[in-house]
């Protein structure tokens, strides 16, 4: 998350919701989060509704009617940062390209700096992809005997 973002500049227990849009551009919500203020708020504003015999569903509706919600970061496409050790081998970094490919996944970026051991760092930003892509890829690699070392895969959220 970039410093200079709002959710760069969040401190403590403040919890912060950033929504972006065309012609909204971006609104920020922003208020207390855990601790003994909020937490008794919450749990006195539940334990009133009882009292007063209100029982609303979960989210204001049954809960036959609400949909299973997919975590967000296997929906929606993101680029990732993959850092990875390869072996110092002829056809290491194609292999990697061609397995990434293969998954529909394109590199943004690749950087490796110089070393004097047999296996290499490399580290790869990749253009927006779903992260089911990237696990399969993943998963390949892993097993793949010019990587290494497991790879480690960062979603980059774009703010």
């Amino acid at each position: 998350v970039p410093a200079q973002s709002p959710l760069g500049q969040l401190e403590g227990g403040t919890n912060m919701v950033v929504i972006e849009g065309d012609m909204v551009e971006q609104i920020v919500l922003r208020g207390p989060g855990a601790g003994e203020g909020p937490t008794a708020s919450a749990v006195m504003g539940d334990v009133i509704d009882l009292a007063r015999g209100l029982t609303i569903s979960t989210f204001g509706q049954p809960a036959a009617t609400l949909a299973k919600a997919k975590p967000a970061r296997a929906v929606v496409p993101a680029p990732y940062y993959i850092r990875m050790e390869l072996q110092d081998k002829p056809g290491a970094m194609a292999k990697v390209a061609a397995v990434l490919g293969d998954a529909g996944i394109s590199i943004d970026r690749m950087r490796q700096h110089g070393h004097k051991q047999t296996t290499a760092p490399v580290i790869f930003v990749t253009h927006k992809c779903g992260r089911g892509q990237l696990d399969e890829a993943l998963d390949i690699l892993k097993a793949s005997p010019v990587v290494a070392a497991p790879p480690v895969a960062i979603r980059i959220e774009e703010v």
